[in-house]
């Protein structure tokens, strides 16, 4: 019996060891310096940064009313609502304007701006909570300022999005294309293009569906028929000789013009006569609810995947990396994530700080449905000058000719 509770006992032991040893590691991840694990240690903190500027904008008004004793909030009307989403994306924004002044041009691991980056944090922590707090004591006027300059800011993040997304999309159409593994690639490809092209038209006839209830919503079928002949465009620049781009990658971005194209349609005001299921999503329900959260967690990583993503940016790309280089630009992942401040600011307004906004609701409004369709055609633009401009460069060192 003895035997059995010492086993007992030291069993326990051996586990409470493992426990010990696996959280001593885990916690050494973030107290040493990682830029690996820093990534995602500044995605927690910019995700919390988004849930308390929801919260100022819908739930401030109860639990916050200390906050009327501040001289910039005059009795709390100026530091919720769309007032308090831009104080905390202020807050935030200069966070990583910090950050990112102070970790630009990083080349190397162990240098003091490294280690800037990837640790104390307990020091930065204390500096978001203080810049989140400095915004409440600031004027509405200034607010109003940054409100109007944080449009510039959150349409140069949907830039660098879009240009990331492009990017990635001919970086995996050239990898399949590659000598070494275009043999085995070539079903696939074929696979995924013609799901991509058939993804496309279901979406596009779902669209003509839902939004286009009668032939008066004229400018839904205008939306939805010019994301097709863009498509359409898209494919034939694609597949036109001196190009030879193939079918994946307009087939991808099509995927990603619908997707932008149904967002934008999505952000039409509930009022709508088109827009029946915005008006049947009127109330508060758990859909509405999920919907909201799938949002915000796909705005926040969106902003975590562009910002590692400093390679489609440079002009010079060199394949040779030694240990004791940096894994990505500190400095752009930074200004990625400063932008993203902006750029959930204005999701959660509307794009518009004179906009009332419904509780559990983003990105709702027609400056939001405009804003993505421009987005829309201007990634059709970069897509067809990034295929056609490789020709046009080789057609001028010719000396014009063809």
């Amino acid at each position: 019996m003895t035997t059995g509770v010492e086993g007992d006992m030291e069993s326990g032991a051996g586990v409470s060891n493992v426990r010990n040893s696996m959280f001593k590691d885990w916690c050494g991840q973030f107290c040493s310096s990682n830029p690996w694990m820093a990534r995602y240690v500044y995605g927690l903190l910019f995700l919390v940064a988004n849930l308390l500027a929801w919260a100022a904008r819908d739930y401030g008004h109860g639990p916050l009313t200390e906050l009327e004793r501040f001289k910039g909030c005059h009795g709390t009307k100026d530091c919720f609502g769309a007032e308090g989403v831009l104080r905390v994306s202020l807050g935030c924004f200069t966070f990583f304007i910090i950050m990112f002044l102070s970790t630009m041009g990083t080349k190397k691991l162990h240098v003091a701006r490294d280690l800037w980056h990837s640790g104390w944090w307990s020091v930065k922590i204390i500096l978001l909570i203080a810049l989140t707090a400095i915004p409440f004591l600031v004027p509405a006027p200034f607010i109003q300022l940054y409100g109007e300059i944080a449009h510039f800011g959150a349409g140069v993040f949907l830039l660098i999005q879009l240009i990331s997304v492009i990017s990635f999309i001919k970086w995996l159409n050239d990898c399949c294309e590659s000598d070494k593994h275009s043999e085995k690639c070539h079903i696939h490809v074929m696979l995924l293009a013609t799901t991509a092209y058939l993804v496309c038209i279901v979406g596009i006839i779902l669209m003509y569906i839902w939004y286009v209830p009668e032939p008066s919503c004229l400018l839904n079928i205008f939306f939805i028929t010019w994301t097709l002949v863009l498509l359409q465009l898209m494919t034939s620049v694609s597949l036109h000789p001196k190009v030879n781009a193939g079918f994946l990658t307009p087939g991808l971005m099509g995927l990603y013009v619908v997707f932008i194209c149904w967002c934008a349609i999505r952000s039409e005001p509930a009022g709508d006569r088109c827009n029946r299921k915005a008006e049947a999503s009127n109330h508060t329900d758990w859909l509405t609810i999920i919907s909201f959260v799938i949002a915000l967690l796909a705005m926040v990583i969106a902003t975590f995947s562009t910002g590692i993503d400093s390679q489609c940016f440079q002009f010079k790309k060199s394949d040779t990396k030694t240990e004791d280089d940096v894994p990505y630009g500190y400095g752009f992942f930074h200004f990625v994530f400063a932008t993203g401040a902006m750029y959930f600011a204005m999701l959660l307004i509307g794009w518009n700080t004179h906009h009332p906004m419904k509780k559990w609701t983003i990105d709702v409004g027609w400056t939001s449905t405009w804003v993505r369709i421009v987005n829309e055609w201007l990634a059709v633009c970069v897509y067809l000058w990034m295929l056609v401009a490789p020709m046009l460069w080789k057609w001028k060192e010719h000396g014009g000719l063809p």
